[in-house]
């Protein structure tokens, strides 16, 4: 994640996104984009990058971001999430420090379309809920990144497999709100 920012979008032929967190939840997208389908969950801590610049120049050269605008992202990628602990379990161990602005994650899924849950069915237990969804005619694999700052903003960038080009990444703060406030939770 050395490139400056928006540069993958510059290549891709988009627009600048609107704001810092925009930026940096579609440069972890097409990141994660570059490493292809069928991958483990990702974190990022984000950083302010000219308090970076400041405090640790040597990373920040190393990075490339001596030309970064004030009020830039960047985002850093952390280890790998232990096997076999769920996600919602994982997130509740996460202690920030100070000087991470805000934090991402990455995830695939399986989404189903509006109104699909009329057809859910009823007593299901959760296994035979993640069946139905695994086998029901309209889901979508999607990835998933939410990205949250220390401040209460969010952001989050959707790519479905089937659309798997940049111009096709649906962004918006609302878009899986249970994940955004699940990552903001980690800044408790």
């Amino acid at each position: 994640m050395s490139e400056a920012p928006d540069t993958a979008a510059q290549a891709a032929g988009l627009p600048p996104a609107a704001s810092p967190l925009t930026r940096a939840a579609l440069e972890i997208d097409e990141y994660s984009a570059g490493l292809g389908w069928d991958q483990p969950a990702r974190l990022f801590a984000l950083v302010d990058s000219a308090r970076l610049r400041r405090t640790d120049p040597k990373v920040a050269r190393q990075l490339g971001l001596e030309a970064a605008p004030e009020g830039e992202l960047t985002p850093v990628l952390q280890d790998e999430l232990p096997d076999g602990m769920a996600l919602d379990e994982f997130l509740g161990t996460i202690a920030w420090p100070d000087a991470v602005t805000g934090c991402a994650l990455v995830v695939e899924r399986l989404m189903l379309p509006p109104g699909a849950e009329k057809s859910r069915p009823a007593n299901a237990s959760e296994a035979q809920i993640a069946e139905w969804v695994a086998n029901h005619p309209s889901r979508q694999e999607v990835r998933i990144t939410a990205a949250v700052l220390r401040d209460g903003k969010k952001e989050t960038a959707l790519r479905l497999r089937e659309k798997d080009l940049a111009r096709e990444v649906l962004t918006g703060p609302e878009l899986v709100p249970g994940l955004t406030k699940a990552l903001l939770a980690t800044f408790s």
